[in-house]
C-alpha cells in the first residue's frame, strides 16, 4: 500500500518478508527514474526497515507510525564490544540470527558514516518483535580501526598518536553511556572466550562519568513526554548487561553434545548434568560477578548502578565455532526455512498478528541450532535468540527486572516506552552527547564534554603511569641544573646547564608525557634564571663580561640605583689594566671599556689634562654640527664593498713609495708639495697622465646633518665624520729632543727597548743628470759597496765632504713602533716577532727598513709573560717619528686591520698627514676597534697573530729640495681660456685649464 503526501511518499509493509522488499525496492528504483527534478524525500513507517541506518538520520526523519502500533511498546536492544580480524562482523550476525533476516552484510558493510574511524551507532528497527537493535561500532572494531590507522599521517609523534587513539576512546565511551541511558537490553560481544578484564575499568570511567553528567542530562530532556522517574535517572531503567562470547577453537563440542570435562565413554565416571560449554558459561558468570562486586561496578541496590545482572537467570551465552564456512550456514538456514513454509499447508486462520508473529519466531531455527537430544542426561543448551529472549520477553510484558539483592532489595523503575516517545527523548540526548548542535543545548553540550575529563584517571593508565615518572624525574633534572652554579651566570652557562638538566631527566622518565614535561623543565630552568640569576649579557670591548646581573644603563643625568629592579648600573666586568696618555709620558690604571668613546678618547682626555694638554698637535677632522640636535646615519646608508685584504695590500704596494729609490720623489702630488691634505685636490688636468682622478671637493664635503656613530674604516659610507676621533698626533719636542744615545725617557719601558731604528733618507739636492750617480744610503742591497771598497754613504757621511758628495746628500730619522700590554709594561719592535734589545750605549745598529717595508703585527706575545698558561698579548699602541731638520716630507698613512677578513681597514679621519720638519711626534692607534657590526675582539689562543696586523706603507719619505713654478699659457683656439701647470725639477707635476 502506497500513500503519497505533499511532501514525501511512505512505504508501509504489512507483512515482512523477502519477496516485499524486493517489491519495495523494485518501488524505489521505479520513483528515481521519474520526470521529477527533484523526488520528495522518503520516510520510513516503523512497520518496518529495510536496511540499518545511522542514528542521527533516524532520529532527524520525520516517523509515521501506524495506527495499530502507535501505541505498543518498544524494547531497545544496544551491541557493543570488540570483533576479531575476520571478514563479517559477529554484531553484525548475531542481528541477523534474531530477526531471521539478512540484514547485515555477511562480509560486512562498507558504510562511510565514520570514514576517519570513528565512532558510530547503527539502528535498525524491527517491527514483528518490537525491538529496536542499536549496534555501537567503534576502533575496537576491525573495520574502524583500519580506517582510523589510513588518517594517521606518517610523521605523527608517539605523545600526538596517543592523543589520537585517547581521543577515539573517550569518543567510544561518551556513545557508550549514551546506549547505557537509552536501551533496556545491552548485549556485550567478545571474540573470545575469555573475559576481558579492561571492561572493569571502562564500566567505572563510564559510571563516574554518567554521575558528573547526569545534572546536564536531566536538564535535556526535562521537557520530554516521560515519566519523573526517568526524568530523574535519565533512563527508562537500570539497563541488564548481557555476555556473548565465541568459542574460537578453545573448546569444541562434538556432535553428542559431549567433549572436554564431558563422558570419555569408559564408563568409569559418572555422566555431567551439563555440557562443557554450559559449564563454562556458568564459570564465567561467576568469574564476571564477582570481579564487578569486587570493584563495586555492581551493588545491591541496582537502582545506583550503571547496569546489572539477573541473578537467578543466565547472562553469559557461549556461542560455538563454526563447522561449515558461512556461505554454507546460509544456504542451509534457507533450506529449512523453505522446508518449514511448505509443511504449514493451508492458510492459518485469522487471529492476532502477534500470537502468529511469537509462533512463526519459535519455530524458526537458530543461526547455531543445537541437538535436541539429550546424550548421557545432560540438559539440552538452549539456542543464541532463547537466550536473549527471555530477557526481551521481561521487557516487552513490562515485568522488568528485579536485579536488586540483599536483605532489603529496593524495587527500580521500569517504563516501556512507545516509539515516538523514545525518539524524542533520544534526540534531546544525541544532540546533548554526540552532535554538539549550536542551538539552544550548546551550553549544555559544552559542559557534557568538559566532564570527559573525568574518564582521563581510569583510561589513559600509560599517561598516568607516564606523568608518575616525569613528575619524579623532574626534581632530579632541577637539582642538576642548579648544581655548580655562580650566583649569576650568562646564556652559554644555562644553555650548557639545561642540556645537562634534560639528560638527566630523559634517563628517568619515560612515556607519552615526556615532552610535555620537558618543556616544563625548560620553562622552570628560565624562569630560575631569570629570577635574579641572570648574568648580564654585554662584553666588553676586550670580550670580559660584565659581572653585574641583568640591569639597566643610567640615563643621561641619572645616578646609578642598586635598590631598583632591575637595578641602574653601569657596565663593569672588574677588568683593570694600565696604559699611557697620547705622548706616553704618564701611565694610570683604567677600567675594562664598553663603548668605544670611554676607550678611545675619554680616558687620554683625562690624563691630557695632566700631561700633554699643552702640546702641539695635529687634529684630525671631526663632525661639526650645523644644527641642535645632529642624528646618527642610518643602516639605510648605501656602503660600498668592503676591500679584500688582499686587494687592499695590492693597492697599497701600488701607490707605496721608497725614500731610496731614485726617480721616485717626483711622483708627490701637488698638494703634498704645498703641505696640504690630499682632500683638497682638484681634478688633474689633461696633462697629468698615469694620474688617478680625484673626487671633486663638492663630493667630499663632510655631512654636518648626520655623524658616524663608530669608527672610520674602508666600509663606512662617505661624507661621514665621527663626533671624536680614536686617534692622536702630537709633539713632544725638536727633533733634538730625542738622544739617540739614551732613548726615549718614558715610564714602562723594558730595560734596553726605548731605542728608536734609524731611518736613512737620500736627499736630492743636485740636477737631473746627477741623479744616477747617488746611492741609497739605507742599508739595503743597493748600497752594499764592491769588494775591496769602502762604502761611499759611511764616506760621505762621516769623511767629511768627499768626492763629489756634500753632507747634505743624506737625512737621518727615527721610527719606533711601540707596544704596551695589559700591566703597562712597553717596548719597541724592530720588526715581526722581534722587540729592541741594546745592552750597551749607543743605540740600535739596525735600520727602520724592515718595520717600514712588511705588515707589522697588530698583537704580539709579551716578553714579560705571567706565571698563568694563557698568553700574554702586546699590542700596538704608539708611533714615534723624530723629523729632521732637512728639506724633507715625511708622510704618515696608518692603515690597521685588526681581524680576518672580512674585516674592514681602519685609518684615521684624514688618511694622509705630512708631518712637519724638526720635530718628535706621537701617533696613538686606537684602544678598540669598533665597526657596524660589533668591536673586534683581541686575538683568541688558537687564532694566528698574522692576522691583527697593521699594513705596511705606514710612512713614506719624499724631499723638498726644489720650489716648484708655475706657467701660465693661453689658448690659441679660446682666448678666454687658460692653462696653468706646476713643474718641479723639470717634471711636470700638475696642469689644469682655467676659464674667464
Amino acid at each position: 500500500m502506497l500513500f503519497v503526501r505533499t511532501c514525501f511518499y511512505t512505504v508501509y509493509a504489512p507483512d515482512i518478508n523477502l519477496q516485499i522488499n524486493v517489491s519495495t525496492r523494485t518501488l524505489f528504483f521505479a520513483l528515481r527514474e521519474t520526470r521529477l527534478s527533484k523526488p520528495p524525500p522518503i520516510c520510513f513507517c516503523p512497520a518496518e526497515m529495510a536496511v540499518p541506518m545511522n542514528i542521527g538520520a533516524l532520529l532527524q526523519s520525520e516517523i509515521i507510525e501506524d495506527t495499530v502500533d502507535k501505541d505498543e511498546g518498544v524494547c531497545v536492544l544496544g551491541i557493543f564490544g570488540k570483533s576479531a580480524m575476520q571478514p563479517g562482523s559477529t554484531k553484525d550476525s548475531l542481528i541477523n540470527t534474531f530477526s531471521d533476516k539478512h540484514v547485515f552484510s555477511l562480509f560486512g558493510s562498507d558504510d562511510t558514516d565514520s570514514p576517519g574511524g570513528g565512532t558510530s551507532i547503527q539502528a535498525y528497527y524491527n517491527q514483528e518483535n518490537r525491538v529496536l537493535y542499536l549496534v555501537l561500532t567503534s576502533v575496537f572494531d576491525n573495520r574502524q580501526l583500519i580506517r582510523a590507522c589510513e588518517s594517521l599521517t606518517a610523521g605523527l609523534g608517539h605523545a600526538e598518536a596517543h592523543e589520537f587513539w585517547k581521543a577515539a576512546e573517550k569518543d567510544h565511551c561518551l556513545q557508550l553511556l549514551y546506549l547505557f541511558s537509552l536501551c533496556h537490553v545491552l548485549l556485550l560481544v567478545h571474540p573470545t572466550c575469555s573475559f576481558d578484564v579492561t571492561y572493569d575499568r571502562m564500566f567505572r570511567a563510564l559510571d563516574a562519568l554518567r554521575q558528573k553528567a547526569l545534572p546536564l542530562l536531566r536538564a535535556a530532556i526535562k521537557d520530554s513526554p516521560v515519566s519523573k522517574e526517568w526524568k530523574l535517572n535519565c533512563r527508562p531503567c537500570p539497563p541488564r548487561l548481557l555476555f556473548v562470547f565465541q568459542m574460537n577453537g578453545a573448546l569444541r563440542v562434538g556432535s553428542s553434545g559431549t567433549g572436554g570435562n564431558g563422558t570419555d565413554g569408559s564408563g568409569g565416571d559418572k555422566p555431567k548434568k551439563h555440557s562443557p560449554r554450559r559449564r563454562l558459561q556458568h564459570a564465567l558468570e561467576d568469574q564476571i560477578y564477582r570481579i564487578f562486586r569486587k570493584s563495586r561496578v555492581l551493588t545491591n541496590q541496582s537502582s545506583n548502578c550503571l547496569f546489572t545482572v539477573p541473578a537467578n537467570q543466565a547472562f553469559v551465552y557461549v556461542v560455538p565455532g563454526p563447522d561449515e564456512d558461512p556461505i554454507g550456514s546460509l544456504l542451509g538456514h534457507l533450506r529449512s526455512n523453505c522446508v518449514l513454509r511448505e509443511s504449514e499447508g493451508g492458510t492459518p486462520v485469522p487471529r492476532q498478528r502477534r500470537y502468529q508473529q511469537m509462533r512463526y519466531s519459535n519455530r524458526q531455527p537458530s543461526f547455531n541450532v543445537e541437538s535436541s537430544l539429550s546424550s548421557g542426561g545432560q540438559l539440552v543448551d538452549c539456542t543464541l535468540k532463547e537466550f536473549l529472549w527471555q530477557h526481551v520477553e521481561l521487557v516487552l510484558t513490562k515485568k522488568g527486572f528485579d536485579d536488586s539483592v540483599g536483605r532489603n532489595p529496593q524495587p527500580s523503575h521500569f517504563e516501556l516506552p512507545t516509539y515516538s516517545k523514545w525518539v524524542h527523548v533520544a534526540y534531546r540526548l544525541y544532540q546533548v552527547m554526540i552532535e554538539n548542535s549550536e542551538d539552544d543545548t550548546a551550553e549544555i553540550s559544552l559542559k557534557v564534554q568538559g566532564q570527559l575529563k573525568v574518564l582521563e584517571g581510569f583510561l589513559d593508565a600509560d599517561a598516568k603511569f607516564s606523568e608518575n615518572r616525569c613528575q619524579k624525574a623532574l626534581p632530579l633534572a632541577h637539582s642538576a641544573y642548579q648544581s655548580n652554579l655562580p650566583h649569576n651566570y650568562t646564556t652559554t652557562v644555562h644553555k650548557n646547564q639545561l642540556a645537562q638538566a634534560l639528560r638527566v631527566y630523559s634517563q628517568h622518565a619515560r612515556g607519552v608525557a615526556f615532552q610535555r614535561y620537558a618543556l616544563q623543565l625548560h620553562e622552570d630552568c628560565y624562569k630560575f634564571w631569570s629570577n635574579g640569576h641572570q648574568l648580564c649579557e654585554e662584553r666588553s670591548l676586550t670580550d670580559q663580561h660584565c659581572v653585574h646581573k641583568f640591569h639597566l644603563l643610567p640615563k643621561q643625568g641619572e645616578k646609578p640605583e642598586m635598590d631598583h629592579n632591575p637595578p641602574v648600573l653601569y657596565h663593569n666586568s672588574r677588568g683593570r689594566s694600565t696604559s699611557s696618555c697620547n705622548c706616553g709620558r704618564k701611565q694610570s690604571p683604567r677600567e675594562d671599556p664598553f663603548d668605544i668613546q670611554a676607550a678611545n678618547y675619554d680616558f687620554y682626555q683625562v690624563l691630557e689634562e695632566k700631561c700633554c694638554g699643552k702640546l702641539d698637535r695635529i687634529n684630525f677632522p671631526v663632525f661639526q654640527a650645523s644644527t641642535p640636535d645632529p642624528a646618527p646615519a642610518s643602516d639605510e646608508v648605501p656602503r660600498p664593498g668592503e676591500v679584500p685584504p688582499s686587494g687592499e695590500a695590492d693597492r697599497l704596494k701600488e701607490k707605496e713609495t721608497s725614500t731610496h729609490t731614485p726617480g721616485d720623489s717626483t711622483s708627490l702630488s701637488l698638494a703634498l708639495s704645498l703641505g696640504h691634505s690630499t682632500d683638497s685636490l682638484g681634478t688633474y688636468g689633461d696633462g697629468a697622465e698615469g694620474q688617478e682622478k680625484r673626487p671633486s671637493l663638492v663630493d667630499r664635503q663632510p655631512s654636518t646633518v648626520e655623524y658616524l656613530p663608530g669608527m672610520l674604516h674602508s666600509g663606512c659610507p662617505k661624507g661621514l665624520l665621527p663626533k671624536f676621533s680614536s686617534w692622536s698626533l702630537v709633539k713632544l719636542g725638536p727633533a733634538k729632543a730625542y738622544n739617540s744615545l739614551t732613548g726615549l725617557e718614558q715610564p714602562g719601558f723594558l730595560p734596553g727597548s726605548a731605542f728608536l731604528l734609524p731611518w736613512d733618507v737620500v736627499i736630492r739636492s743636485r740636477s737631473e743628470e746627477d741623479v744616477g750617480s747617488l746611492e741609497p744610503l739605507d742599508g739595503g742591497p743597493a748600497s752594499w759597496p764592491a769588494p775591496n771598497k769602502a762604502s761611499a754613504g759611511k764616506r760621505g757621511i762621516a769623511g767629511g765632504i768627499g768626492r763629489g758628495r756634500r753632507r747634505d746628500d743624506v737625512a737621518r730619522a727615527f721610527v719606533g713602533f711601540e707596544y704596551e700590554d695589559s700591566r703597562g709594561r712597553r717596548f719597541l719592535s724592530s720588526g715581526p716577532d722581534k722587540v729592541v734589545k741594546v745592552l750597551g750605549q749607543g743605540g740600535p745598529k739596525e735600520p727602520a727598513t724592515r718595520c717600514l717595508n712588511s705588515d707589522m703585527p697588530l698583537y704580539i706575545h709579551s716578553p714579560a709573560q705571567g706565571r698563568g698558561i694563557k698568553p700574554h698579548y702586546a699590542q700596538l699602541a704608539r708611533l714615534f717619528v723624530v723629523v729632521p731638520d732637512a728639506p724633507l716630507e715625511i708622510v704618515l698613512n696608518p692603515q690597521v686591520q685588526p681581524g680576518p677578513p672580512p674585516c674592514p681597514i681602519f685609518h684615521p679621519e684624514q688618511p694622509e698627514v705630512v708631518l712637519p720638519p724638526d720635530g718628535l711626534w706621537v701617533l696613538r692607534f686606537p684602544y678598540a676597534y669598533v665597526t657596524d657590526r660589533g668591536p673586534c675582539y683581541p686575538p683568541k689562543e688558537n687564532q694566528p697573530l698574522a692576522n691583527f696586523r697593521v699594513l705596511r706603507g705606514v710612512l713614506r719619505a719624499n724631499t723638498t729640495s726644489s720650489t716648484p713654478q708655475a706657467l701660465l699659457s693661453r689658448s690659441v683656439a679660446a682666448e678666454d681660456t687658460w692653462k696653468l701647470c706646476v713643474v718641479r725639477n723639470d717634471r711636470l707635476l700638475f696642469c689644469t685649464k682655467l676659464q674667464f
